[in-house]
């Protein structure tokens, strides 16, 4: 039986080619888009699932609001691991990571330094918690000891070629020295940190036991509770409200002079809470992380484009089986009046449903692995096509032609066996009366309404991302980020850091330079506690990014006083001057600021303050992203050599490095040389952004392909079906304007209907997304006229060809045969 059925429905699709190719490309396209779509969604939602513990791993966040700030970090007290540990018998283990950027690094006894970026100082329990295979060494001695380094089977082929780095020494800044105690392997790219260095914690250069400082990235390991089942998070964090009387208020009192009870009652706050390890990289937007995390709201996006795309294909079939219906109406009048029973004509139709499907699976895997890195690219992700034989998807592959074809079949099928013979195969009155049915079927109407309402929903979506992206892009900042440049890692360069500020500002097209380690980009921070002199509660102060500066820094990156002056060499006393953005002093309440003196404690203690008096207020510039608002920030003089930026007015910007990377060769022959403009540091800000928009488009337009597939071939039935109609009108005189104006109006009024649908849907779903920015665009009319108009050009293009073509046919023809 299932032979005859396969014969039938192979010769069926070789007698209609044309419906056969339209069904079987559309098909295709919207499978190989949902396949994609599950690659990308399946990889975001597998981070961090390689950890063997996964399920008992948390990190500590910290809620802080002080100062007029709301402050969320990803890190935590360096004592908070160990005291953890030591007071609770639930914590199996702890581990801390401390990231410490771009370092340069060397071989001992070589020469050349590489950049190497996340450099990462971590407890030796770090491979107790985390599941990272070694290559060679013992994980449970190999940061036990100072001065020892775990290294990635990467950075040893960089460093060490085919030797063993075992027991070699490693030079880390020119001074630093550590010996390889194991070769790990590469982390896997899953993961929501990445480091190819673990440093010995014990050689972190920090001021230990600071309770009111955030800069440790802290894990805890819980151990299993009963039945297996990890220790319930929710009912351990309520011990947090101990560790905060216990340990972080004695530190309070004695550094602030206020117990907690008092400082919160000031309206202040500190909170300390656990996120599962597995809901880092997509539920977490705390500050400091680790590395940029992905977002839940993409992958339920994307999860829903992909249903979409899927759904909009199998209308197509189901509009284009049912369409052609009135074709093979007698076809199952014969076989009922042979014997044929309607279970074996649903069977018959549904294993041709279910072969035309697998015919696109067939085609659409090929779509995907030609289509596979360049989805790559755009992505951000290094998925291999290999991900679609392994376990987790190779039953969703299978299941998918199968589960599609009987979704797409069942409506058709169940439809053309309910055909009852006597009024088929007598033909007349009642034959016409089904063949009218079918032209004007409701259900074909409301599948194609919601085609194109996807396609809308989809086309403002686009619109709408892109318009944000450009906002972003061309929104004044506060300085201006274009044509400058920043030269990475002056620091290598010790006492001569200022030549080389010098040297390169002599060259022609240098417009000004400056030399600090803080720049309006994603980088490390400072934040630190001022209060107003004369302040008497402690409680009251502010808390602010506070960045050590030189001279030139506000002319450098053209920044805006608003009061005052610049730091000058002329003023001795600015080295104990400050300037302040406009938020800062709207914290502090100051209504005339310039000559105010604020200050800050100048140990970790609290025994010793350093006072700053307010010589200017420069208008606030955004130093994060524009999801946030802009918050209090300082700026002092301070020598901190971390990167030189130059205002450029060159023209000729390819001359001008190689002159720029030559005098940076004479000073540091031995240093590598790296570089980038701001305004490329900036967008990187907004990469996800630049993806998903990308993203958005891309499957929008496939999108709008696939529909206009089907109402390509739904336009070309029904001028088939009105072939004689069209040829009396043309006897009577109708000219081809008017005939082409009746084939298309019924299927434009359709889209004009799926616009009206769309509109309210995309707007509310876009301003969910936009919520998510601090400074955003507005939603206008323009945008969804401008997606109604797209959909109404793209959809009369598609059926205006069947329609020409059928106007343009001689009526002799169409009317011969009556």
């Amino acid at each position: 039986m299932l032979t005859n059925y396969l014969k039938i429905a192979w010769r069926t699709l070789r007698k209609q080619q044309g419906f056969t190719i339209i069904n079987i490309f559309g098909l295709a396209v919207g499978l190989a888009c949902c396949m994609l779509i599950m690659l990308y969604v399946l990889d975001e939602l597998s981070f961090d699932r390689y950890n063997a513990k996964a399920d008992r791993i948390y990190r500590v966040q910290s809620d802080i609001k002080f100062g007029g700030n709301d402050m969320h970090f990803a890190a935590a007290p360096d004592p908070l691991g160990p005291t953890l540990k030591k007071d609770y018998p639930q914590v199996e283990q702890f581990v801390r990571l401390h990231q410490r950027g771009t370092w340069l690094v060397k071989r001992a006894g070589e020469t050349t330094n590489l950049r190497e970026a996340n450099i990462t100082f971590a407890d030796s329990t770090l491979f107790d918690v985390f599941t990272l295979p070694f290559v060679s060494g013992d994980p449970k001695r190999a940061l036990a000891e100072p001065n020892s380094v775990v290294i990635s089977e990467s950075a040893a082929k960089r460093h060490f070629g085919n030797q063993n780095p075992i027991g070699q020494p490693m030079v880390f800044e020119n001074t630093k020295i550590f010996k390889v105690s194991g070769v790990m392997r590469d982390m896997p790219q899953n993961s929501h940190f990445h480091s190819d260095f673990f440093l010995s914690m014990r050689n972190d250069d920090y001021p230990w036991g600071q309770w009111l400082s955030i800069n440790h990235h802290t894990y805890i390991l819980l151990k299993p509770g009963q039945a297996g089942a990890p220790t319930d998070p929710a009912v351990f964090a309520k011990n947090f409200d101990t560790i905060l009387k216990k340990y972080v208020g004695p530190q309070a009192m004695q550094v602030l002079g206020t117990s907690m009870e008092q400082f919160q009652k000031a309206g202040n706050q500190v909170k300390f809470w656990l996120l599962p390890l597995t809901d880092i990289h997509l539920h977490s937007k705390q500050q400091v992380e680790l590395a940029p995390n992905g977002d839940i709201q993409y992958v339920y996006i994307f999860s829903a484009v992909a249903l979409f795309i899927l759904l909009i294909a199998c209308i197509n079939f189901m509009n284009l089986a049912t369409a052609r219906s009135a074709n093979r109406a007698k076809e199952v009048g014969v076989r009922k009046v042979m014997g044929s029973e309607r279970q074996q004509l649903i069977g018959q139709f549904m294993t041709e449903s279910v072969l035309t499907t697998l015919l696109a699976m067939i085609l659409a895997c090929g779509m995907v692995v030609l289509a596979l890195p360049s989805f790559n690219t755009i992505a951000g992700k290094q998925m291999s096509i290999v991900q679609l034989v392994s376990p987790y998807y190779l039953p969703l592959l299978i299941a998918l032609p199968i589960v599609v074809g009987l979704l797409a079949g069942s409506y058709p099928a169940f439809f053309l066996s309910s055909f009852q013979p006597i009024k088929v195969l007598k033909g007349g009155t009642a034959f016409r009366n089904i063949n009218r049915s079918f032209k004007s079927a409701d259900l074909r109407s409301g599948l194609v309404v919601f085609q194109f309402m996807m396609s809308v929903v989809l086309i403002v979506g686009t619109i709408i991302v892109y318009r944000q992206i450009t906002y972003i892009q061309t929104k004044n900042v506060g300085f201006k980020r274009d044509q400058l440049l920043t030269v990475n890692g002056v620091y290598s360069l010790g006492k001569q850091a200022e030549t080389f500020k010098q040297e390169v500002m002599r060259l022609p097209g240098v417009v000004s330079g400056s030399i600090s380690g803080f720049l309006p980009t994603p980088s490390n921070r400072n934040d630190m506690a001022f209060f107003a002199e004369g302040e008497s509660s402690r409680n009251k102060g502010v808390n602010m990014q506070t960045w050590g500066v030189d001279y030139d820094y506000i002319k450098t990156l053209a920044m805006q006083l608003v009061q005052g002056r610049d730091f000058s060499r002329a003023f001795g006393a600015d080295s104990s001057g400050i300037i302040l953005n406009e938020a800062a002093v709207k914290v502090l309440g100051f209504k005339d600021p310039i000559g105010k003196r604020v200050w800050r404690f100048d140990d970790p203690q609290g025994k010793t303050q350093k006072t700053y008096t307010i010589i200017g207020i420069v208008k606030n510039f955004h130093f994060e992203s524009l999801r946030r608002n802009i918050g209090a920030l300082s700026l002092v003089l301070d020598a901190n050599s971390g990167a030189a930026s130059f205002r450029l007015s060159s023209t000729n910007l390819p001359t001008l490095m190689k002159e720029v990377e030559a005098r940076w060769k004479q000073l540091a022959p031995d240093q590598p040389f790296s570089y980038q403009f701001m305004d490329d540091s900036f967008d990187e800000m907004y990469r996800a952004e630049q993806r998903v928009g990308t993203i958005a488009l891309t499957f929008a337009a496939l999108a709008i392909l696939i529909a206009c597939l089907g109402l390509f071939g739904l336009a070309a039935f029904m001028a088939e079906q009105r072939t004689k109609e069209i040829g009396v009108r043309k006897v009577l005189g109708a000219s081809v304007g008017s005939i082409i104006g009746l084939l298309s109006k019924d299927f434009l009024k359709l889209v004009l209907i799926s616009i009206v649908i769309a509109s309210p849907i995309a707007w509310y779903a876009m301003g969910q997304w936009l919520e998510d920015f601090a400074y955003k665009i507005d939603i206008e009319w323009w945008m969804f006229l401008l997606a109604g108009l797209l959909a109404v050009g793209i959809a009369l293009l598609t059926v205006s060809f069947q329609s020409v073509k059928a106007a343009l046919m001689n009526p002799v023809k169409s009317l011969r045969s009556e």
